[in-house]
């Protein structure tokens, strides 16, 4: 081939926008288009033709409501993933209780991320939900998994049992969270997580984590102390540290600028809580786009800690983990259904 030739262009992240609201749609389709490497593949005014667009263009990407007439969004969901299996779905919908509640229901059967809509007319705000809404387009509709190691685990190091877990996640979490709370049931650690999700959402995310592993898991609350056996999730709107007390380990909460875009953030979790638990802290991070965590894991083993993340197989987004691999620090990188033995084995639980 000359040299001259040109390269083959990368083909565009083909989207179906699904929104009753031609305006809701008009805006989300002229902010995807001004994004570089997005293409808008059709559009949708319900649920039901949101299922036969599907399979006629077997997008990339589905930008998909909820509250919509003829079929709703959940409904139709399953409907979207078996007309073209492999397509990725985003919820984007109105941050409200009930919406919350049904869109995180909505990312444990088979949607992979959530965006709110804003709900002022701001400007700021308008263009705070593109560019939110095209970096997941982009991230789903390129996988990093071409730059993934593949799974293994460091030999050779004698390590510390840990006393404390830290997770972090984002992308396509909620479900792979659900699945590693249900696998750590009588680990008898605290958990400290953060997950890239905004207020009302963790609230009900805590919920589901207490009942898949049955452990108190709740909202972390300023100056609440940290005890074994307990789950502390990381309140949307604020990032969750780590702090101590005259009574040790409690949880601090602030609203300190977002890192990474995102608040709460991990980075910040892991750095506040290798200060306080150096060698006796084990630091899991789990599928999502980005590389909140990669930094955090730094810290972490600087202090003595240990830090293990989730392979690109079994990740929706492999880019929190990919980061944090490619740091060079991570002992392990594992399927998502080996993260709890390895877990388990680390502290010496018993099943």
């Amino acid at each position: 081939m000359s040299a001259l030739a040109p390269r083959l262009a990368v083909p565009p992240i083909r989207v179906l926008v699904v929104d009753d609201s031609a305006i809701v749609r008009g805006l989300i389709i002229s902010g995807l288009e001004a994004w570089p490497g997005i293409e808008i593949a059709g559009r949708a005014a319900n649920g039901q033709a949101a299922v036969a667009e599907t399979a006629r263009l077997r997008p990339d990407v589905v930008v998909l409501d909820l509250e919509m007439p003829v079929m709703d969004g959940m409904t139709a969901l399953p409907l979207i993933l078996a007309a073209h299996p492999g397509v990725k779905v985003i919820i984007a919908s109105t941050l409200s209780q009930r919406n919350a509640r049904i869109s995180l229901e909505a990312l444990t059967q088979g949607a992979h991320d959530y965006v709110p809509k804003p709900q002022s007319g701001s400007l700021a705000i308008a263009q705070d939900f593109h560019r939110e809404l095209a970096e997941k387009v982009t991230a789903l509709g390129r996988t990093e998994r071409a730059l993934a190691a593949p799974a293994r685990i460091a030999t050779g190091t004698v390590r510390r049992a840990p006393k404390v877990l830290a997770i972090g996640g984002s992308t396509g979490a909620p479900p792979a969270l659900l699945s590693l709370f249900e696998a750590l049931g009588g680990v008898d650690l605290p958990i400290l997580l953060t997950q890239h999700m905004p207020a009302g959402f963790t609230t009900l995310l805590a919920q589901q984590l207490a009942r898949a592993g049955g452990r108190p898991c709740t909202e972390g609350h300023e100056g609440e102390r940290i005890v074994p056996g307990r789950a502390y999730v990381a309140p949307g709107g604020f990032h969750m540290t780590v702090g101590v007390s005259q009574a040790g380990p409690v949880i601090r909460l602030n609203q300190d600028p977002p890192e990474h875009f995102c608040r709460p953030a991990v980075d910040p979790m892991l750095r506040s809580a290798a200060e306080v638990y150096g060698a006796g802290l084990m630091a899991v991070i789990l599928t999502g786009m980005g590389s909140d965590g990669a930094d955090g894991c730094v810290a972490v083993t600087d202090r003595g800690g240990r830090c293990i993340v989730q392979d690109a197989a079994t990740s929706v987004v492999w880019g929190m983990p990919g980061a944090a691999s490619r740091t060079g620090v991570v002992e392990a990188v594992l399927p998502l259904n080996r993260i709890g033995d390895y877990i388990r084995n680390a502290v010496g639980a018993a099943r």
